[in-house]
């Protein structure tokens, strides 16, 4: 494997790193890790929905739940009768 070294890191770059690391429960190496695969790493989405899709990709996000829209019954049909 490389050895990979960035020299002259911004600071705001390097604390949002830190954050993220830290919300995914990763050091630093491998949240960069991780980050250079989803960037990198081809996209084949020919074969899923898009549910399954949208359900991968914010799967690091945790568990969460989205509160039910009610929703009224449906209108009645307009008649054309004269």
């Amino acid at each position: 494997m490389s050895t990979i070294t960035i020299h002259q890191l911004e600071p705001e770059i390097a604390q949002q790193l830190e954050q993220r690391a830290a919300q995914h429960g990763r050091t630093i190496e491998l949240e960069i890790k991780a980050i250079l695969k989803s960037v990198l790493a081809p996209k084949k989405l020919s074969n899923i929905d898009l549910a399954t899709a949208i359900n991968r990709r914010f799967a690091d996000f945790g568990d969460f739940e989205i509160p039910e829209i009610p929703r009224e019954p449906m209108r009645s049909l307009p008649t054309f009768d004269l």
